[in-house]
């Protein structure tokens, strides 16, 4: 479901659903909350992040997105809070199972990828080491504010390469179990968040097209690989990735 961007002063005086996002690159996290809300056919608005703003930083509490705004109730920034507020305004179609041991399994599986120490958070380390130390990574600059945000550590540098390796391979492990077993997805035989943030989370290997990306202005340091994290990327990762896009989630993006 398409949504538009609104200013700061906009957003901040209207009530209903509302959310702070990152512009001008498809950062993983806005893009699940955005297929949240595309999924549940949701009416909101859209306010890109602006790190001088100081009004949007008193509104949300932080110069990060994305932040997700209901009527006058708190901010919610965490993934998991974005997707139960999600799930509370449009319970149909759910993105956690009734199952009370699947949806312990989604909850699980989300946070290895979107979660503090998960396949996102480890992947931009490997880019933030990278652009610290000459190679194919974030540039420096950003490299330094994202190193200081997100706890970089230079001796944990070979850590985060095995990291992000194991994790893709058990991602890739669930999906191949779960084709053999006649699912196209991760957790039963229906969609669920873990489907939503495993597409998303792609763009930090594998972007889209760029015709699928219009206004995309973050650089090049999504999709720079080195050897062991290519070859971990299995197919089945971006195959499940493009059925994503093709039968549930919006193209092109809105950045």
């Amino acid at each position: 479901m398409t949504f538009e961007y609104v200013s700061v002063d906009e957003a901040i005086g209207r009530p209903g659903l509302r959310m702070i996002v990152v512009g001008g690159t498809p950062s993983p996290w806005g893009e699940a909350a955005k297929g949240f809300f595309h999924v549940k056919k949701l009416d909101w608005v859209a306010v890109r992040l602006d790190y001088r703003d100081e009004k949007l930083k008193a509104w949300a509490g932080q110069r990060s997105g994305p932040v997700a705004f209901l009527d006058g109730e708190r901010p919610r920034s965490g993934w998991s809070e974005i997707l139960l507020l999600a799930e509370r305004l449009a319970p149909s179609p759910p993105l956690l199972p009734a199952d009370l041991a699947d949806r312990a399994l989604v909850f699980g599986l989300a946070h290895e990828l979107c979660g503090e120490g998960g396949l996102g958070w480890i992947r931009r380390l490997q880019l933030v080491h990278a652009g610290l130390n000459g190679g194919d990574g974030f540039a420096e600059p950003v490299a330094r504010y994202l190193a200081k945000k997100y706890g970089y550590r230079a001796e944990e540098a070979e850590a985060y390469d095995d990291r992000v390796v194991g994790l893709l391979a058990m991602l890739a492990a669930r999906l191949r179990a779960q084709e053999e077993a006649g699912s196209r997805y991760y957790v039963g035989d229906s969609l669920t968040a873990v489907d939503v943030y495993s597409a998303t989370f792609m763009a930090l290997f594998k972007p889209l097209p760029p015709e699928q990306r219009p206004n995309d202005t973050g650089g090049t340091a999504f999709g720079v690989l080195d050897d062991r994290t290519e070859a971990a990327l299995d197919p089945v990762l971006l195959r499940h990735r493009d059925m994503m896009y093709a039968e549930h989630l919006e193209l092109p993006l809105s950045l």
